[in-house]
Formats: C-alpha cells, structure tokens, sequence
C-alpha cells in the first residue's frame, strides 16, 4: 500500500519516488520474462494453471465475445479464454471469440508470442492506468497477478471500467492474504528463503524476485481491493479465495 508520502509509492518493502515505479518495475519483468511462466509455477507450486482455469469459468467465454488481458504476459490466459469460447462454438455456431492481450512490457510480450491466428489474439503495449483502447468494447477484461505491480491502483481500475461494455465482467487474479496462521507461515518460508534463491538459480535474478515476493506482501488485503473495486464503480463486487486466500479472484460487474 502507498507511503503516507504522496510523492512516494512502494517498490516490495521499499519506497521510491512515484514517477519512477513504472520504470521500476518495467526493468524486473523486462530481466525475468523468458522465465516468468516458470516462476508462477514455482511460486504457487503449478498451482496458477489451476486457478487460471477457475478464471475462465467464471468469465464463462462466449462465441463472439472480446476479452482484453490486462497485464497480460505471455498471453497463456487469453489462449485458454479463446480455446473455451470454441467449445461452446462447436456446439452452437456463431463468430470466434477474440483476445488482446496488453502489457506495459514489450519484453513480457515478446516472450509470449506464437504462431497464433492474429485474427483472435492480437497484442499491444499499453499501461493499465490509460489503456490504449476506446470506450465501451470489451465483454470480459481480466488481469492476472499483474494489478499489484500498477503505480496507481485506483486510476487503473477506473479505466478498465471505463473499457468495459455496460455487462461485462471484470475478473482479478492476485495473490493475496493467506486466511489462517496454518496457511501463512509456511507460505512466508517458502517465499522469502526459496523464491529469490531458485529466481538466482534460474535467472541469476535474485532481486527480481525478491521484489516480486515482497510486492505480494504490499498488495491490500481481500476486503480491502474489494472496496478499491466498488470505489471504482463496479457492482456485484465479489471475490473468491484460493488455497486459502494464497490467492484471490475478485469479480466485479460495469452496468
């Protein structure tokens, strides 16, 4: 959360000036994005595919329908959105579902990019708190362990709304506050002692991700970024723990 200081923003467990966060943090994920998948891996325990999937559910893909990936990567969410859109496809026609997945970073994006049909998933470079985009055009936006790095949280959140179509769905994946004492003090040993270790394995990073696991602990709690949400304008705000509030999804509506 933000330094009692306006002009200063949090960087993991440090503050910086505010106007150089975005930089800031463009650098580490410009150092970890060959192995960024990797890592989520690692730092759930492969357990992100999982959640990426519950994901998809509740967004409930349609044939047809344009999701924008906020902070999108390597655009592994997007793929699943659209392969889902197909199955409901193949059963009842209609157009192909469509993705745009954006990042504030070329590197994250470049890492991701295959040989997919640019005629449903395309990508842009653009920041969350102003998204290249027009009004109103998206039916589902998501953005998955992406919002805690964002400078401004609520600035961005009003712009995804603003994207959004009246009905459409916002949907946050983020790793958030564990829900016992059971659950978090493993978690807390397994991330400060082995993350940043096997990030200088892999990476020869280690403080990348130290601060990746120290921007998890700055990031408000379930409560808390739900009321960011509602603040924002969205309605029906709800979120949803996983792992025992390891991670979280919070959902919320535009109308």
């Amino acid at each position: 959360m933000k330094s009692t200081n306006n002009s200063q923003e949090s960087f993991g467990f440090k503050d910086v000036p505010k106007a150089k966060k975005a930089g800031m943090v463009r650098d580490v994920f410009d150092r970890v994005a060959d192995n960024y998948d990797l890592m989520n891996d690692f730092m759930s325990f492969g357990v992100h595919r999982l959640w990426k999937d519950m994901v998809i559910a509740r967004a409930n893909p349609q044939p047809g329908q344009l999701l924008i990936d906020v902070a999108g990567g390597t655009g592994d969410l997007s793929r699943r959105y659209i392969a889902a859109a197909n199955k409901v496809r193949k059963r009842r026609g209609g157009e192909p579902a469509s993705a745009i997945v954006t990042d504030i970073n070329a590197e994250m994006l470049l890492a991701g990019r295959k040989d997919d049909d640019p005629q449903t998933l395309s990508w842009a470079c653009g920041n969350a708190e102003k998204l290249p985009f027009a009004d109103n055009i998206a039916d589902n936006l998501t953005i998955s362990f992406g919002i805690r790095n964002v400078t401004d949280k609520p600035k961005a959140l009003r712009d995804i709304l603003r994207v959004l179509k009246p009905g459409g769905q916002f949907l946050c994946l983020e790793f958030s506050k564990p829900t016992s004492r059971a659950i978090e003090l493993p978690y807390d040993l397994w991330s400060f002692n082995a993350i940043p270790a096997i990030g200088e394995m892999i990476s020869n990073d280690r403080d990348s991700y130290q601060y990746l696991v120290e921007s998890i602990r700055k990031f408000p709690d379930q409560e808390t970024f739900a009321g960011m949400m509602r603040e924002a304008g969205f309605v029906s705000v709800s979120f949803t723990n996983f792992t025992g509030g390891v991670a979280a999804l919070h959902c919320g509506w535009k109308v």
